[in-house]
């Protein structure tokens, strides 16, 4: 009865975006294989309580299906490694045993990511890698490692989370005729904006982090989007593309994850594309290094080859090239910067709403 339980939980949206993720990282008995994170979800290693705990944290929104993942991930090579493998892969004892043995485990996973790494943008940052980037300081990173300072304490500094969570991108729309707060995709099926300004700013939401449902102040992925019905499963292939300047692009010669800039050199995506989701990175906190999941200072950008001193003359140059972002009430051409500086906002959710006055 446990076990049917715990699936009822899980919506027909939810189930089909658990059983499409899949990843090749398992440890224990997945190790070398693919596998979905339904069936993670539903293994031997996750105990009822924590798959519970999990779906409930993914459906409020407080977790993304990129986090969701890793969490599964690092419960399972912590199971592995911690436990015997006569005992794990061996026998197969009834799941109330598997539960009852792996609880202690499960929080002492739970006790040592909290204060060992941070919250990134799709996956977690570890206390090295934010001292690698020159996010915190020598002395700063010493406090932490001695526990003199705490995760959270430090996920808060302005400094730091500018670069592990960024500043706002252009949420929705605030329509001041009848004080609503709409989606962009819902603003251009009223026929508020144009389908090619829905579109600029939508994926400029993707390409700084998540598609945001501002009505229920939710930060999405795109496939997360679709499925809830944020945005129209037409705009999915596009927006899965300027995702990739979030979770980096494929580099077709070596196999290797590049960045949106890295991307652009190679002439994988279109220049003036690119151009105009770079300057969005860049206008909500910095350049995103795909490979760590977190925005970086643009002198590690110039290290890392994420940027360079030609492209930064070219979007510091406001002229019509970096002007890719459409103002619906003034018919102006702006950067990206520019139109979230028009933007009002939410003062409940905290989220940059551009004003419609029509």
């Amino acid at each position: 009865m446990q076990r049917k339980a715990s699936f009822i939980l899980v919506d027909e949206a939810t189930k089909l975006i658990l059983k499409s993720t899949k990843t090749t990282r398992a440890g224990g008995k997945y190790h070398g294989t693919s596998v979905s994170l339904w069936e993670l979800l539903y293994s031997k290693y996750i105990t009822e309580e924590k798959r519970r705990e999990l779906v409930q944290q993914y459906k409020s929104g407080s977790i993304t299906i990129e986090r969701f993942l890793e969490m599964i991930l690092t419960i399972i090579q912590q199971q592995t490694t911690t436990t015997s493998s006569s005992s794990l892969v061996m026998c197969q004892p009834p799941e109330t045993n598997v539960d009852s043995s792996t609880t202690t485990i499960t929080t002492t996973v739970t006790e040592k990511t909290e204060v060992q790494s941070f919250h990134g943008i799709r996956k977690d940052v570890t206390a090295t890698e934010l001292l690698e980037s020159k996010i915190i300081n020598e002395d700063l990173y010493k406090n932490l490692t001695a526990g003199k300072v705490t995760v959270t304490e430090v996920s808060e500094m302005d400094s730091v989370r500018k670069y592990l969570k960024g500043t706002n991108s252009i949420a929705g729309v605030y329509l001041q005729s009848t004080k609503e707060t709409l989606s962009i995709y819902e603003a251009k099926s009223r026929g508020l904006l144009t389908p090619g300004t829905s579109l600029v700013l939508l994926e400029a939401q993707a390409a700084t982090g998540f598609v945001i449902d501002p009505v229920n102040n939710k930060k999405l992925s795109v496939e997360e989007a679709v499925a809830q019905r944020v945005v129209g499963k037409e705009w999915k292939n596009k927006l899965l593309s300027a995702e990739r300047a979030v979770t980096g692009y494929k580099d077709p010669y070596t196999g290797k994850t590049i960045s949106l800039f890295q991307a652009l050199n190679k002439d994988l995506i279109v220049k003036d594309h690119g151009i105009r989701l770079l300057e969005a990175q860049i206008a909500t906190g910095g350049i995103i290094d795909p490979v760590h999941s977190h925005r970086v200072p643009v002198q590690v950008a110039y290290t890392r080859g994420y940027f360079d001193e030609e492209m930064n003359k070219i979007l510091s140059d406001a002229d019509d090239d970096t002007k890719g972002f459409f103002d619906p009430n003034t018919q102006e051409n702006l950067t990206y910067l520019q139109l979230v500086e028009r933007c009002v906002t939410d003062p409940i959710t905290g989220l940059s709403l551009l004003p419609l006055h029509k």
